[in-house]
């Protein structure tokens, strides 16, 4: 079982947004919070760490995207990811010309977690939205409030 999920406003957040409500934290990323573009200090959401240990005890890989596309930044977000013992799995990004599609093709996910990127634009930013309806059936899509957390997703992979 292959789990793809995105990392920032799924299971990452920047570090001012902790102890804020998800309507607050949604301000702070439209009102550009300086914290938003440190992704050396982004903190994991809630008890996403648990959430993925969890489910990679269960024979789960777990593949992570992120929106990040300068190299330095992808080594924040893989540093973040290290330092607080998510499992170990891939961090894909878009490289040149790739959208959050081609990356979804590529790995083919049985599950595809993300969040709903309300404070980035919605929908129409979501990587789901752009997957060709073949390849959409084959993939189950998860989808979360930005910023709520993973935590009330079951603990069970064969329950979600």
């Amino acid at each position: 079982m292959k789990i793809l999920i995105f990392t920032e406003g799924t299971i990452l957040m920047h570090k001012n947004a902790l102890g804020h409500s998800r309507n607050e934290i949604i301000e702070q990323v439209k009102n550009k919070d300086v914290s938003v573009h440190e992704y050396f200090s982004y903190i994991p959401i809630n008890n996403a760490v648990d959430k993925l240990q969890k489910w990679k005890g269960q024979n789960t890989e777990i593949i992570y995207l992120t929106s990040r596309r300068k190299e330095n930044e992808i080594k924040d977000i893989q540093s973040v990811l290290d330092n607080y013992n998510f499992p170990k799995g891939q961090l894909y990004f878009r490289k040149e010309n790739e959208e959050y599609k081609d990356v979804a093709k590529k790995v083919m996910p049985d599950i595809l977690i993300e969040d709903d990127c309300e404070s980035i634009g919605g929908e129409n930013e979501m990587t789901i939205t752009h997957v060709s309806e073949n390849k959409k059936n084959k993939i189950k899509s998860i989808l979360i409030k930005e910023f709520d957390g993973i935590d009330n997703l079951s603990d069970s992979i064969l329950d979600l």
